[in-house]
């Protein structure tokens, strides 16, 4: 029997290099800067967020949307699950800056209004929403048949500073900084179009479940992202605090985004749900490939100075957080590695 070749996210049609080639010729074209009484942009290049400056107050703006996990909601005819992605992809991109949600738009393209896809994803708005503390104050319906043949999910969200808090850049991130982790729910929504690839190719039947799982693997996959809005605003304001990472697309990479002149060591990243495993052993797909491409069951990370880990430890616990563990450190060097499995990462892109 012949040998199976490795599957890559860009083999399934996401290829990362080229996406950042485009963008970097978008903002290329990009050279207006507004009036200083428009408020003044800060300067983040390919954080999670971006940030205004308005008078003496600083507002964090992000958006993004739910990407191809809508396809697997339509197979599944179930909403509510990506309706709450709405509200989480955003969110937690405004958690990685530390700031406090206030409010969500929400854009929908689809080919055709559907009543009962729309209350189904609104109640998944609705669940979100609570969870983040966030105000639904608008939104975008586009009926577009000549775009789209379904539906595309994404939002624009709001957040802002209380109390004169900084925002959490990673500029202070230094050698000997401690770094924590926070479990995710799966996959969140991130990487579907190498999954659903995966899924299509080993024709999986998403009403059973996978060896070793409970319940249908369909609805293991759509679970929602987990949203880290509370747990981010009880540690936020804490000086210990360094930098705030969303690991959404590009997995462990995201953490170059906080700063490229430090090496984040992994080296106590926990084993991965079997989830991972089971999506992991379809492609076959490799160990470069997944923490490159996937959250593998950490979604949210913090670093901190190594005398303030206990002490945000617990401020994540009674946040709701109690999973919260070390899962790392920050060593001299550059980019992001895992010792334990011999990965290292040069860069996001």
């Amino acid at each position: 029997m012949p040998k199976r070749v490795p599957l890559t996210y860009a083999a399934s049609g996401v290829d990362v290099g080229i996406r950042a080639q485009a963008l970097a010729a978008l903002l290329g074209g990009v050279r207006y800067r507004p009036p200083p009484d428009h408020g003044r942009p800060v300067d983040l290049a390919g954080h999670f967020a971006g940030l205004v400056r308005l008078g003496r107050e600083t507002v964090a703006l992000t958006t993004d949307t739910v990407g191809t996990k809508v396809l697997l909601a339509e197979e599944l005819r179930r909403w509510e699950e990506v309706g709450e992605d709405i509200v989480g992809v955003n969110v937690n991109d405004l958690a990685a800056v530390g700031a406090r949600p206030a409010a969500l738009v929400d854009t929908i393209l689809c080919a055709r209004p559907d009543d009962g896809v729309f209350a189904g994803i609104g109640r998944g708005l609705d669940r979100g929403l609570r969870r983040a503390g966030c105000a639904l104050v608008g939104g975008e319906t586009a009926v577009v048949p000549d775009l789209v043949s379904g539906f595309d999910l994404g939002g624009t969200a709001l957040g802002f500073f209380p109390r004169g808090r900084r925002p959490v850049t990673g500029e202070r991130i230094r050698p000997g900084d401690v770094i924590l982790g926070i479990p995710s729910t799966g996959f969140h929504a991130n990487g579907y179009t190498l999954v659903r690839r995966l899924l299509r190719e080993e024709s999986v039947d998403l009403d059973q479940p996978r060896p070793g799982g409970r319940g249908p693997v369909g609805l293991e996959l759509l679970r929602p992202t987990r949203i880290y809005s509370d747990a981010a605003d009880a540690i936020a304001d804490r000086p210990e605090v360094h930098g705030l990472v969303h690991l959404s697309g590009g997995g462990v990479r995201n953490f170059v985004r906080l700063q490229s002149d430090v090496e984040f060591r992994l080296d106590a990243w926990p084993e991965p749900p079997g989830l991972f495993g089971w999506v992991q052993a379809l492609g076959p797909l490799s160990d470069h490939e997944m923490f490159g491409t996937f959250n593998m069951g950490i979604g949210f990370a913090v670093v901190v100075s190594a005398r303030g880990a206990g002490e945000v430890l617990r401020r994540l616990a009674r946040a709701g957080a109690r999973d919260a563990q070390r899962i790392g450190r920050v060593a001299p060097g550059r980019g992001v590695s895992l010792p334990g499995r011999s990965l290292a990462y040069a860069g996001y892109a």
